[in-house]
């Protein structure tokens, strides 16, 4: 005669128990390994504020997003009320230039074009900009102050990505859910997507990237995925295990890299702060290797740094290497 419920659930915990007794060494985890196996890398994690080098009395506040050039100088978008909310730094740290002050409600998104332009979205605004290197205004998206959904407005955009010929895909956004394609010249091309949790429909579309193929991720943050789709959003696959995608990157070179958390829950309840970044192959998307850092937003640079906008206040700089022994008195010794 089979047990109750009750009478199971007893008798699994008395063998549980039973086990560990008869087993006093078997290992209790508490730390799991890492997807793919251990990023070997170190982080500064007080760029361009160690040594400093800005103004005086400028502090990065929250830091929204970070991206890179062709020369490997650092780009922060940044909220903090004194510092201009584009603050530009040469590889080691320093303070270079800056730009933007007065012209942004709520900095979000940033990345630079083939060109080396710089462009911007602000969820406030609800706007994308486009700025010349030095940072001169060239090219404004979407109606200052005005929500909407078709071809002249957006909705809190996130964050924008750029095809070969120079093409712009818009993700669109916190309260939107589509991708928004236009000419290099802002001309309304194209756009796909909706609200829900099918192939091709989003829930925050937080992060666009573009491979050397042409083919378009979207990082559907609140539907815990990356999507993937042809060049005119034909929907091809997805990938489903790498969490809460805040932010993806795409090399020049093919090598597809992004800061996740683990669930969408967790991303709001700790406001970014448990993530992982993580490597994966871009054909398959299988996780190459990971590692713990806070952020908000991630670019790598073609020197191999990865750098990450944390929402702390924070840029952090994560670079090629692993210590070979610890700080303590027996570590020391060797």
């Amino acid at each position: 005669m089979p047990l109750p419920t009750s009478g199971r659930v007893t008798a699994a915990l008395v063998f549980t128990s039973a086990l560990l007794v008869a087993q006093p060494d078997l290992p209790l985890l508490g730390w799991y390994p890492h997807e793919g196996g251990q990023l070997k890398y170190r982080v500064n994690s007080r760029f361009g504020e160690e040594p400093d080098t800005m103004p005086e009395g400028w502090k990065f506040g929250r830091v929204s997003a970070v991206a890179t050039d062709q020369a490997n100088n650092v780009y922060a978008f940044q909220r903090g009320p004194k510092a201009d909310p584009i603050v530009v730094f040469a590889p080691d740290g320093r303070y270079l230039r800056s730009f933007g002050k007065g012209l942004f409600k709520s900095p979000h998104g940033l990345r630079l074009d083939a060109e080396q332009n710089v462009w911007i979205t602000d969820t406030a605004l609800h706007q994308v900009m486009k700025f010349s290197n030095d940072g001169k205004l060239q090219l404004t998206l979407g109606t200052a102050g005005t929500t909407g959904s078709d071809q002249q407005t957006f909705n809190r955009p996130t964050d924008i990505a750029f095809a070969s010929n120079g093409d712009v895909y818009v993700s669109d956004g916190y309260a939107n859910s589509r991708i928004v394609k236009f000419s290099k010249d802002g001309n309304y091309l194209m756009e796909w997507g909706k609200a829900g949790r099918g192939p091709g429909e989003f829930q925050v579309p937080h992060g666009v990237a573009v491979d050397p193929a042409g083919l378009v991720y979207v990082a559907d943050r609140e539907n815990n995925r990356v999507q993937i789709f042809t060049s005119d959003g034909k929907f091809l696959r997805q990938w489903t295990h790498t969490g809460s995608p805040q932010s993806i990157f795409i090399t020049k070179d093919g090598q597809f890299w992004m800061i996740a958390d683990r669930n969408r829950i967790e991303v709001i309840a700790n406001e970014a702060l448990g993530g992982r970044i993580m490597h994966l192959d871009l054909k398959t998307g299988r996780i190459l290797g990971s590692m713990e850092s806070p952020g908000h937003w991630l670019d790598v640079a073609r020197d191999g740094n990865i750098f990450i906008g944390s929402l702390t206040g924070n840029v952090f700089r994560w670079y090629p290497a692993w210590p070979d022994k610890g700080i303590g008195s027996l570590d020391a010794a060797k």
